[in-house]
């Protein structure tokens, strides 16, 4: 007999195998006693927290000849039909897949001959947000008026989707994420069925890993087993599979970032990725583990929130009297920012080594947490009485305060003199050169030139910002580094260029490039919606 899954072997049959959803099994169990079944429901929530798995419980419940305190029994004709897949009053229902207006045609007709056996027909359509338009218009009639021996139950990951005439004739049952503890709970009871032996500390990670759904869970232990099959499934056994990364590589690693150790932190990147440790992975948790050190600054009373093991929680402890809420700030904003980035990143690592030298040296940055942080960094210095002195200085005789004092001085003046060149950087991108009539054109209809263009380069393009270069050119700003990598080939540029020849009637020169300022485009360029005062004309594309 070939092997089960985990996830398919283990799936409940009766509502008291359901976990981490008893406030729906509640209600639906005392519907089925008290004989007030609905015609209609929607089951929304995430991936694998129990939408069909509970459907099917009910679809068996409402036809079962004898339900044991709402429950299905098991044993009777309805159940073992239902259960077997074999039984015509249960009805699945794919709407990624069919999602036309026959299809919907099918089930209108379908629903005019009752059961042939048990009370109830009853329809699951998963996905049901994949629904086109016309499909929820045929079945909004269906759906209102239905036979009574017929139940719709719709399951969904997006209900913003669904129309709200779908909606306001349906109950309504919102399924939770799972909590860890409950997630650890089930898998360590079914690994004493299976006999398989795990740590439970292996197991906590898996329920963490799993973001909240049981089925995710079941797979990625399923996974773990088979790579130690015959084992013990130990933690480091499930860091190995995952690709993930210990706690207390975090904990080294923060501490590095927090001296500004550069060649220490680099080090130990170099380290994971020895080691076979997934990039995007590493930048996930290391923002998670970065984000449980600000929520234990924020209060004294979050121990129970953090879901940590109490060794490391004394190391997060002392981390926490290390560093300031401030510059944990920037560093939580810095690889919430690498989060989205490498996602499509080619060269992961180089974007990781990258923010981590951003974290230790914030004078690569020039926003107010950066400065904020330089100047901290600086009276740190001057209180320790750690500074360099300048021959000139040092010539005069002063003592090592007053020396302080001028250099501090320094440095605001500095900091003054940058003000005061953003403030002229200002007043001359209000005084731009004189702009030529192809660039007007080119960005009057910029949004309907990037409309023409394939959907990749749409996507890029839509958040790029037309200016112009010191040599009067038309420059296109990116913020993204990826979007400007991907922009900037050789194809794309050819197919822009021709896009716009299309529109304007003669080709425009241009360059792409990124905004690596730091700051806002609006700041460091000219924003020729106000200063031109030109109406960009917008023309609705929908994507491909």
């Amino acid at each position: 007999m070939s092997y089960t899954a985990l996830y398919r072997k283990f799936r409940p049959r009766e509502f008291e195998d359901v976990r981490g959803q008893e406030h729906i099994v509640t209600t639906l169990k005392n519907q089925i006693k008290a004989d007030r079944v609905g015609h209609a429901y929607l089951f929304c929530g995430t991936r694998g927290t129990g939408k069909t798995t509970i459907a099917k419980i009910f679809a068996r419940a409402v036809n079962c000849e004898h339900p044991v305190d709402g429950s299905p029994c098991g044993t009777c004709s309805c159940c073992k039909s239902i259960a077997a897949g074999s039984s015509m009053n249960v009805i699945e229902i794919d709407a990624a897949s069919n999602n036309g207006v026959d299809n919907i045609r099918e089930i209108r007709e379908e629903v005019a001959y009752s059961p042939t056996e048990g009370k109830y027909k009853v329809y699951i359509i998963d996905e049901v947000h994949m629904l086109s338009i016309g499909a929820f218009n045929a079945l909004l009639k269906t759906l209102e008026e239905p036979p009574s021996y017929v139940i719709f139950i719709l399951a969904t990951t997006e209900a913003n989707k669904i129309p709200v005439t779908i909606l306001s004739r349906c109950q309504r049952y919102d399924f939770r994420r799972i909590m860890i503890e409950t997630i650890s709970n089930r898998l360590s009871e079914l690994m004493v069925q299976e006999q398989v032996e795990v740590e439970p500390k292996a197991i906590r990670y898996i329920a963490k890993a799993a973001d909240g759904s049981m089925r995710d869970a079941l797979s990625l232990l399923d996974q773990c087993i088979a790579f130690y099959l015959g084992q013990a499934l130990t933690y480091d056994h499930v860091l190995q599979v995952l690709g993930a990364v210990d706690t207390e590589v975090f904990s080294r690693m923060l501490r590095k970032i927090i001296k500004n150790d550069i060649s220490g932190v680099i080090a130990q990147l170099e380290e994971l990725i020895i080691q076979g440790r997934e990039p995007g992975q590493f930048v996930t948790d290391f923002t998670w583990y970065l984000r449980n050190l600000l929520l234990l600054q924020s209060s004294d009373h979050m121990e129970d929130v953090l879901d940590i093991s109490s060794d490391n929680l004394v190391l997060l402890k002392e981390e926490a009297k290390m560093v300031d809420e401030v510059r944990l700030m920037r560093y939580i904003r810095i690889f919430s920012q690498l989060s989205s980035q490498i996602r499509f990143a080619a060269q992961k690592r180089i974007l990781i080594e990258i923010a981590l030298i951003k974290l230790c040296k914030p004078e690569m940055e020039q926003d107010y947490d950066s400065l904020a942080l330089r100047i901290g960094q600086l009276e740190q210095k001057l209180e320790a009485g750690n500074f360099a002195t300048h021959p000139a200085e040092g010539a005069l005789g002063a003592g090592s305060e007053n020396l302080g004092q001028g250099r501090l001085e320094h440095e605001a003046r500095r900091f003054a003199g940058q003000n005061m060149q953003a403030q002229a950087k200002d007043e001359a991108l209000s005084l731009p050169q004189a702009v030529s009539e192809d660039i007007r054109q080119a960005v009057k209809q910029w949004h309907s030139i990037v409309g023409e263009l394939s959907p990749g380069l749409r996507n890029y393009l839509k958040k790029a910002r037309p200016t112009m270069s010191e040599s009067g050119k038309l420059l296109l700003l990116l913020e993204d580094e990826v979007a400007e990598a991907f922009v900037n080939t050789e194809e794309h540029q050819e197919e822009l260029k021709a896009a716009m020849a299309k529109k304007i009637g003669k080709e425009i020169p241009f360059r792409i490039a990124l905004n690596e300022t730091g700051s806002p485009l609006k700041e460091n360029y000219v924003d020729f919606e106000k200063i031109i005062n030109m109406e960009i004309t917008i023309e609705e594309q929908e994507d491909m």
